[in-house]
C-alpha cells in the first residue's frame, strides 16, 4: 500500500503534476534527426564552442533578431519548459509566458510538424550539454519591436495546424513534402516575401533575394529551376553541395554542411522527389538578346580570366569548377548570387561525400565595375544561356554591399 503514495509523489514532481514517461531512444534519435533537418544548429549556435546556445543575430527587414538559448541551462534554456510550452512554440509561435514569437523563428513551418515529431524534438534537446547563455536583446525598428504587432502579423498570414498527407502520392512524397514544407522549411529562404516578410503563397518555392545573394527557384522552371535536373542530381547537391550541374553558394552551403549532409539516405531522396514534382510556378521573364557589344567585352575578359578554370565551351571539371552552359542559378533573373561569387570569391564545400577543394580567386579589386558587368551578363548568355544582362550599376549595387 506504501507503493501507491510513492508513485503520486514521483508524478506529482514531473511539469503540470503528470507523470511523464522518459523518452525512448528512438523518440531521441528521431528527434535529433528532425533537428539536423531543421538546421536549427546553424540559427541557434553564435559560438561553435557552445553549440544551440543562441545569441546568434538575425537580420530581418525590420532590424536584428539574437536566437534563444535551445540547450536545457534551466535558467537561460529550456530547461524549465514542459513539453506543452514546447509544442506551443513550435506549432503556434507562443513563448511559456505568453508573448509571441517574431516569423524569424519559422513556426509557420514547424506549425505542420506532428505532436509525436515536435516532443521528439524536444527529447533529442534535453539530452545536449546545457549551456548558460543569455542572448542580446532585440535590435528592431519601432513599431515591430513591440511583439504585440505580431498578433495581426499572424492574424493576416499564420494557418496553424498539421500537414495532411496526400493519399494520391507515395510515402516517400508525403515524406518529402513533410520535410520540405515543415521541418527543413525551405520557403523560408527560397519563397518570395511580401512587404510584411510573409511568404507569398501564390509562388512558391519561386526564389527571393537572401542576404544580398539569391535563393533560386526550386521549382520546376526550364531555364533558373530545377527541370533539367534529375532525382539524382538533387540528392547529390544535397548530400554533398554540388554535382555535375552547379555548386551550393555560401548560404546554402551552410546547409549543407549543418544540415542536408547529416541526413538519412532516405530523407534526402524524399526531399528530392518532393521538389521534383513541383510544376513550374510564374513565367520565366522573357530576355532579349545582350547587346552585341557587350557580349563581345564580355567574351574578350572571360577568354582572360576565366577559360583556365570554366575551359572555352563553359565546361568546367564538374564537381570541382561547376560548369556554366545549362546552369540554373545562373541564369536566375536576379544575378546576385553570380555577382557576389565574382566579387567576393568562392570555396567549394567539403563534406565526406566530397571531400576534395576547389576555389575561385575575388576580382572585386581587379576588375571595374563595368568590367564584372560584360563577363557576366556574357556568361548568363553564352552556350544557349538566356539570363537579363547586368548593368555597371547593379555591379556597383552589389559591391557596395
Amino acid at each position: 500500500m506504501r507503493a501507491i503514495p510513492a508513485v503520486i509523489l514521483l508524478c506529482a514532481a514531473f511539469v503540470a503534476g503528470e507523470c511523464v514517461a522518459e523518452p525512448s531512444a528512438e523518440d531521441v534519435a528521431r528527434g535529433k534527426a528532425l533537428t539536423v533537418a531543421g538546421d536549427c544548429a546553424s540559427c541557434h549556435t553564435a559560438d561553435p564552442a557552445k553549440p544551440f546556445a543562441g545569441g546568434k543575430r538575425i537580420d530581418t527587414p525590420f532590424g536584428g533578431i539574437y536566437s534563444p538559448n535551445l540547450t536545457p541551462d534551466r535558467a537561460t534554456g529550456i530547461g524549465r519548459w514542459s513539453d506543452d510550452d514546447f509544442h506551443r512554440a513550435l506549432r503556434y509561435g507562443i513563448a511559456p509566458n505568453g508573448s509571441r514569437y517574431y516569423p524569424a523563428f519559422p513556426y509557420p513551418n514547424f506549425t505542420k510538424l506532428t505532436r509525436q515529431d515536435i516532443l521528439a524534438i524536444r527529447a533529442y534537446l534535453a539530452t545536449l550539454t546545457p549551456v548558460r547563455n543569455t542572448p542580446p536583446p532585440l535590435e528592431l525598428r519601432w513599431p515591430f519591436n513591440y511583439r504585440i504587432v505580431v498578433r495581426s502579423w499572424n492574424w493576416l498570414f499564420f494557418k496553424p495546424g498539421i500537414l495532411m498527407p496526400d493519399q494520391q502520392k507515395s510515402a516517400e512524397w508525403n515524406r518529402g513534402r513533410y520535410l520540405v514544407e515543415g521541418a527543413s522549411h525551405c520557403g523560408a529562404c527560397h519563397t518570395p516575401k511580401n512587404i510584411f516578410d510573409a511568404d507569398k503563397r501564390s509562388q512558391p518555392f519561386g526564389g527571393v533575394q537572401v542576404a544580398g545573394m539569391f535563393a533560386p527557384r526550386l521549382d520546376g522552371a526550364a531555364r533558373s529551376g530545377l527541370k533539367s535536373w534529375s532525382v539524382g542530381d538533387v540528392v547529390e547537391y544535397l548530400q554533398s553541395g554540388r554535382n555535375g550541374r552547379s555548386h551550393a553558394g555560401e548560404l546554402m552551403s551552410e546547409v549543407v554542411v549543418n544540415s542536408t549532409s547529416k541526413m538519412s539516405d532516405q530523407d534526402v531522396r524524399a526531399i528530392a522527389v518532393y521538389l521534383k514534382s513541383l510544376p513550374a510556378g510564374a513565367r520565366e521573364p522573357a530576355v532579349a538578346p545582350p547587346p552585341p557589344a557587350q557580349m563581345a567585352e564580355g567574351e574578350k575578359l572571360y577568354k582572360g580570366v576565366c577559360i583556365a578554370c570554366h575551359e572555352a565551351d563553359g565546361s568546367g571539371a564538374p564537381r570541382i569548377y561547376p560548369p556554366l552552359p545549362g546552369n540554373a542559378n545562373l541564369q536566375s533573373a536576379d544575378p546576385s548570387s553570380t555577382l557576389r561569387v565574382i566579387l567576393d570569391g568562392a570555396q567549394t564545400v567539403t563534406t565526406p561525400r566530397a571531400p576534395n577543394t576547389g576555389s575561385m580567386p575575388a576580382y572585386a579589386a581587379k576588375m571595374s565595375d563595368q568590367q564584372i558587368a560584360d563577363v557576366t551578363t556574357y556568361i548568363r548568355n553564352a552556350w544557349g544561356n538566356a539570363a537579363p544582362a547586368v548593368s555597371a550599376a547593379q555591379v556597383g549595387k552589389a559591391r557596395r554591399k
